[in-house]
């Protein structure tokens, strides 16, 4: 059974699952990747790519990843260890490599506006229809709006149009290329590519290996695994995790909470001195303000840890563990990185469901865990606007004084409410910014869609709508957790 219509994200979750089955049996070595190459494309008939040689590389690629390694040899640059995202090589010359084409609709006009418009002598007239010389061209566009018919297109590559802050750009055998020092990790690039040529990768056998050796590793799960597996309810899904293996299992929604009162009084203290703030749960968000708007990110960005980082850090207070943190971000595995953070390992959406389907776990027949205490307002830290009204649910819980709000929704519009709050011209007392359009719930890891999930997770969230942020930290205690970066 498919769980993607995206053929390119089925086959990594196949590569997923085959390597989950193998490490928790305990057979990876070193010809893992020649054989799940060759169990995933069986025959010699090619269905998706020029040849059955290519596609079986893609699998490679794809293999290396999933087992936590470089996808590929071929090029020489150096490999950062904190680079999340990578480019599958292999992959990548499915797109056109044109910016500028001439279609069909081209008459061959006697006008030859195109011709004359060129300056670089690259547009020549064929039998047919004109032509471009690549070698002259320099994709300047002129031609385009020069056509009378709208014959001459131009064209971004996905993976280009897609990144909110120019790290892609294409080598000299015209790969895409990520800049690592402007990438943000935000996976937009991975979820715009049409050819699955862009992938994260995995520490799913770190955790696996660990599993196996019957090490003591407790999830966190992100809210946003609601409704992420068919029809299984969240107490469901806990059940099913600690199926697979790990000691306990966490909402990262109560560590949300712990957040929204930490900010909410972080967010008075700014007001009082004029200064404006952003929150801080956005890994994606944090980074395109840390490296791309670095006075904003040490002015106002919220200095209060992530509610993954701060669930995690509660967790390790009360007992030696190792912490996954599991959720559909990508950006979140950087900030798992980082020398402050406490999370060992961070796993998607996919890789979760990769390690339980490989256990042969049926997660909508088993009975539901009782853990499940965090207020609706630390579950819709999933949703986008949800991290800002949980702050001002806090202030009104606390009987302080009302804030101002504005929500960034997806990556452009946080780009442009980060400018504008270096300029001091943003008006409200606080920003959330969501990498992703619609919050965490259109993660470039998720499996269901954003509809689906945000319908489930309102149906099952009914039931808490009048539990108090303030009574959640009454049964989990954050007053000894060192809350800030």
């Amino acid at each position: 059974m498919s769980l993607f219509t995206h053929e390119a994200r089925q086959f990594k979750f196949d590569v997923l699952r085959e390597v989950a089955r193998r490490s928790f049996e305990g057979k990876i070595n070193e010809d893992t990747v020649d054989e799940i190459a060759t169990f995933l494309i069986p025959t010699n008939h090619a269905d998706f790519r020029c040849c059955v040689y290519k596609e079986r590389e893609i699998i490679r690629e794809r293999t290396r990843l999933a087992l936590g390694k470089k996808p590929n040899t071929i090029r020489k640059d150096n490999y950062s260890p904190k680079q999340i995202v990578h480019v599958l090589e292999a992959a990548c010359d499915g797109c056109s490599i044109h910016k500028i084409m001439v279609t069909d609709n081209c008459r061959k006009c006697m006008a030859k506006s195109c011709q004359a418009s060129c300056k670089f002598d690259a547009m020549k007239m064929g039998s047919d229809k004109a032509y471009i010389d690549y070698d002259k061209c320099k994709s300047c566009g002129a031609c385009v709006k020069a056509c009378p018919f709208n014959a001459i297109v131009q064209s971004e590559r996905p993976c280009v149009r897609s990144c909110p802050v120019n790290a892609i750009s294409m080598d000299e055998n015209d790969l895409c290329v990520i800049n690592e020092e402007n990438c943000i990790s935000c996976g937009a690039c991975q979820a715009g590519c049409p050819f699955g040529a862009i992938e994260d990768i995995s520490f799913m056998t770190q955790v696996t290996d660990d599993l196996r050796r019957g090490e003591k590793v407790v999830a966190i799960v992100a809210p946003s695994i609601q409704g992420q597996m068919g029809q299984a309810t969240l107490p469901q899904i806990l059940t099913a995790i600690l199926e697979v293996g790990f000691a306990d299992v966490y909402e990262a929604a109560v560590g949300a909470d712990a957040v929204a009162d930490f900010e909410a009084k972080e967010l008075l203290k700014h007001k009082a001195e004029g200064i404006k703030m952003t929150t801080s749960c956005c890994p994606a968000f944090v980074n395109m303000a840390r490296i791309h708007f670095p006075t904003v990110y040490e002015k106002n960005v919220s200095k209060v840890v992530s509610p993954m980082e701060a669930i995690a850090r509660q967790i390790k207070s009360k007992q030696d563990c190792k912490i996954a943190f599991i959720g559909p971000c990508v950006a979140k595995k950087n900030e798992a990185l980082n020398d402050w953070s406490v999370v060992d390992y961070v796993l998607t959406f996919e890789e979760i469901a990769a390690m339980i389907i490989a256990k042969e776990i049926a997660v909508e027949n088993l009975e539901p865990s009782d853990k499940n205490i965090a207020s609706i307002h630390g579950k819709n830290f999933a949703v986008g606007g949800g991290v800002s009204k949980a702050v001002s649910e806090s202030l009104k819980e606390n009987n302080l004084e009302a804030v101002t709000s504005k929500y960034a929704d997806g990556a452009a519009e946080c780009k442009m409410n980060l400018l504008l709050m270096k300029l001091g011209r943003f008006n409200e007392d606080i920003l959330e910014g969501m990498a992703c359009v619609g919050g965490c719930v259109s993660g470039p890891a998720t499996i269901e869609s954003p509809v689906k999930v945000k319908q489930l997770m309102a149906k099952e969230n009914a039931a808490i709508k009048d539990k108090t942020i303030q009574s959640v930290l009454e049964e989990v205690d954050f007053s000894q957790v060192n809350m800030h970066r």
